[in-house]
Parts: structure tokens; C-alpha cells; sequence
């Protein structure tokens, strides 16, 4: 029935900021543009970013009024998206020489090291490295 996560929408006030951000720092390529003139909201700019199989939709609305950042605070939805990496020192070294601060982590867990960073917009953005000899039930290798 289900098959995959066709993609995440990403709100912001400020997309060329976001769109630079997860190009030029996390890998990502840009894959289409397009506008959608007329929304209950207005006309709605959409930038679709591509990573592996994964995509991340830019979602900006140029005419509405200013976007509240999100906040530290826990909320109903979605609350990060969430990247695998290959090896999370060198990840978290580039991209801290990079300007990225790491928000939290690393943490060891038995099958995993997590840490997680902000992008511009102060979304948490997850960082895993899977310990492929640990791999627990239901992760494919």
C-alpha cells in the first residue's frame, strides 16, 4: 500500500537562505522551481530540493505576512528531519568549520551515534550514524 516518503515541506520566510543552507552545506540539489499564483494565502513559491531519494519542498509565501521562527519549544507535527551520515565526526567537523554549531550530541547509543544541528530557520535537523555490526530490527543496511 504505502510505499516510501515521497517528501517533507519546509515553511520559511526566507527560501534562498534555506535553499543555500541544505545545497551548499548538506548535499542537497536543487531539482525544480515553480510558482503557484493563486493560494487562500497568496501566491506560493516552491523550491524542491533532492537528496538521494529523499525530497525536501521548499515552501515560501513572498507576500504573506511575516513567518514566527520556530522556537525551542516541543509542538504537535513534525519536529525534524533526519539525515543519515557515513561518518559523524568528520560530519560535525565541516560542517562546525562551516559556521554549523552542533545543538546537541554526539550520543553513543548502542547501535548508533546521534547529534543534531539547526538550519537557518532554527528546524532541528537529526544526524545519525548507524553502527552497521548493532543494527537493530526493522533498519535496512
Amino acid at each position: 500500500m504505502f510505499k516510501r516518503i515521497d517528501h517533507i515541506e519546509l515553511l520559511t520566510a526566507s527560501p534562498e537562505r534555506i535553499i543555500n543552507f541544505y545545497t551548499g552545506l548538506l548535499g542537497f540539489h536543487e531539482r525544480d522551481r515553480l510558482r503557484i499564483p493563486e493560494t487562500p494565502l497568496g501566491p506560493l513559491d516552491l523550491v524542491y530540493l533532492k537528496l538521494g531519494d529523499g525530497i525536501v519542498e521548499v515552501m515560501c509565501f513572498p507576500e504573506a505576512r511575516a513567518i514566527a521562527p520556530r522556537g525551542d519549544e516541543q509542538r504537535l507535527g513534525w519536529q525534524c528531519l533526519a539525515l543519515e551520515v557515513d561518518d559523524m565526526a568528520a560530519t560535525l567537523a565541516s560542517l562546525n568549520q562551516q559556521g554549523v554549531a552542533t545543538a546537541w550530541g554526539p550520543v553513543q547509543f548502542p547501535d548508533h551515534i546521534r547529534a543534531e544541528i539547526r538550519d537557518p530557520d532554527g528546524n532541528p535537523i537529526e544526524l545519525r550514524q548507524w553502527e552497521l555490526h548493532k543494527i537493530s530490527i526493522g533498519h535496512d543496511a
